[in-house]
């Protein structure tokens, strides 16, 4: 399940499109047929090997502002901080299904 907050939300909505958004926050996700809740093997196909030989590829990006001074924060080699972090969320089954 995707989930988003308020603060993912620009700043452009009206007051009427704020409430309505803060409304639907405060409800519970409703899975049918058509979008079932995903089950631990579904979560699976996004989740890396870690059997295989790691190696490197090099692939680009968007990072939000925030993503990129934070990681530039941690200086010289912060690319490889990053791919040690997304690798850590890999391997997190709940926060990847948080961030789906």
């Amino acid at each position: 399940m995707a989930k988003m907050t308020l603060r993912d939300i620009g700043k452009e909505l009206s007051a009427e499109e704020l409430r309505e958004l803060e409304a639907a926050e405060k409800k519970e996700a409703v899975f049918d047929e058509d979008s079932p809740e995903m089950t631990a093997e579904m979560l699976m196909q996004f989740k890396r090997d870690n059997r295989k030989k790691r190696t490197k590829q090099t692939a680009s990006i968007r990072l939000s502002e925030k993503a990129q001074r934070f990681s530039e924060a941690y200086g010289k080699g912060y690319t490889s901080f990053l791919s040690r972090l997304i690798d850590a969320a890999l391997d997190d089954e709940k926060l990847v299904k948080r961030c789906i």
